[in-house]
């Protein structure tokens, strides 16, 4: 009998998730009985290995766990990035058992998550660096993977890449960073968060500048830049203490919420690659003042993070969704859909699905879709707060193709002649990532605080 079938024959179904820091193949053998045990609502597969071989575990929830819905946002927590900084994992762990229990007694609030999300959940993106690490609140012992990395400063930067175009060895990056990159092309996340330690705040970018526009006020802003206030101040007034500042003896942060590069400039990181060559609005939740907190408060920990763990998920529905057709009523890939006072670093586009998502707050807006062979469309929308009724707003827009003065229609392009007008390529079969984004690396002088803080996100 295999080791598999043993533990599934042991471990009922209904058992209780106990409060404690599971091992890594602790967390292996939860998922997949709990995979096992939920086969119409869940989905568990592997985006990649770490650099010791340890699998990268995601579980989907949602009512079609293993496919992406037309119309059903795709939502993503990432925990357990830096090894030391732990209480992720026991918090995505007990989110899975939350919404699951809650599904079964058939809980309102569960089912309108459910019925209206896919959720993604990776506990461990570093289980190597876990392995190494220690219960010490404030040292860094396992944050960085087997070969001594910050995953957190190994993403491609896109402020980099626009100061010195070179290409991107994509197969150097460390095998976690390349997992999740490959995931961002593989799904079309709408909006996300990665679980950190060491301070209590919500971070937002950007995390990086390019000493261009976008440095205002001493932050780096980006063009949905209320949106993310938006986002982070959910997670924070939510939350039992965030809101009232950093409760950690450090710095203190108005609301509980931070622009990343205010708070220190950080390159490489993972959010600012999510939102601008993944078009997935990404936020750091930084969710203990110690990096490892005693067992004993994992309980009180789980009471304070719940609510904003949920009520974080429910903002996918924000601002509006649909898809691009062509003039045949076909649906396009790769359409561009811009709007008007929002130029991002990438221009949003359609997915392979011919969708569309943007998070946007109530409000007027104006919106223009170009595709090759077809009209420039520039339509003002009126967009109500969706998160409410588990729904973004739903428009398509339809193209007029072009006619020529010989009364032709123009040649609709193959998804191999288009060509995207952001300096990084994108993915075009996936979510919208990059196929083969440019970068270099360059210096930034820290100042003392960003050394300080080095250590923390």
């Amino acid at each position: 009998m295999s080791s598999l079938l043993l533990f599934l024959i042991i471990i009922p179904a209904a058992s209780t998730l106990e409060f404690r820091y599971h091992n890594n193949r602790e967390i292996e053998q939860y998922l997949l009985q709990t995979n096992s045990s939920n086969p119409d609502i869940s989905h568990l597969y592997s985006i990649g290995q770490s650099v010791k071989g340890q699998q990268l575990w995601v579980l989907a929830l949602g009512l079609s766990p293993r496919s992406h819905t037309v119309g059903i946002p795709e939502f993503k927590y990432v925990g357990n990035m830096h090894g030391n900084e732990v209480l992720g994992r026991v918090l995505l762990l007990q989110l899975i058992d939350d919404l699951l229990r809650g599904y079964r007694n058939n809980e309102t609030w569960a089912l309108q998550l459910l019925n209206s999300t896919r959720i993604h959940i990776l506990p461990t993106m570093n289980p190597d660096g876990f392995d190494a690490s220690d219960t010490d609140c404030i040292l860094t012992t396992g944050r960085y993977n087997s070969n001594g990395v910050d995953l957190n400063r190994n993403f491609p930067d896109p402020f980099a890449g626009l100061r010195k175009k070179q290409q991107l060895d994509e197969e150097k990056r460390e095998a976690e960073v390349r997992a999740v990159i490959g995931w961002l092309r593989m799904e079309t996340f709408v909006l996300s968060a990665n679980l950190h330690g060491g301070a209590l705040v919500a971070s937002y970018p950007y995390d990086n500048s390019n000493g261009g526009s976008e440095l205002m006020g001493g932050a780096s802003v980006s063009p949905d830049d209320d949106v993310f206030v938006h986002l982070a101040k959910v997670y924070s007034f939510n939350h039992a203490s965030m809101h009232q500042g950093d409760r950690c003896s450090g710095r203190p942060f108005l609301e509980g919420i931070t622009s990343g590069y205010q708070w220190y400039p950080l390159i490489g990181g993972m959010q600012d690659y999510n939102y601008v060559w993944a078009q997935c609005l990404e936020l750091t939740l930084e969710i203990s003042c110690c990096k490892f907190p005693p067992v004993k408060q994992l309980p009180a920990m789980w009471t304070e993070n719940r609510k904003a763990l949920l009520a974080f998920i429910q903002q996918v529905h924000l601002g509006v969704k649909g898809q691009v057709f062509n003039g045949s009523g076909v649906p396009v890939q790769n359409a561009e859909v811009e709007v008007k006072g929002r130029r991002n670093m990438c221009p949003f586009r359609t997915d392979k699905h011919g969708e569309y998502y943007r998070l946007l707050l109530p409000g007027n807006y104006t919106f223009t879709v170009r595709y090759p062979g077809h009209e420039d469309l520039t339509e003002t929308l009126t967009i109500p707060h969706g998160p409410d009724q588990y729904s973004a707003m739903k428009y398509n827009f339809r193209l007029r193709q072009i006619t020529t003065m010989t009364g032709h229609t123009s040649v609709i392009p193959t998804k191999a002649t288009l060509t995207p007008t952001s300096n990084q390529s994108l993915n075009l079969a996936g979510g919208g990532a990059t196929n083969r984004p440019t970068w270099s690396e360059f210096g930034l002088t820290l100042g003392l605080v960003a050394v300080l803080r080095y250590q923390i996100d």
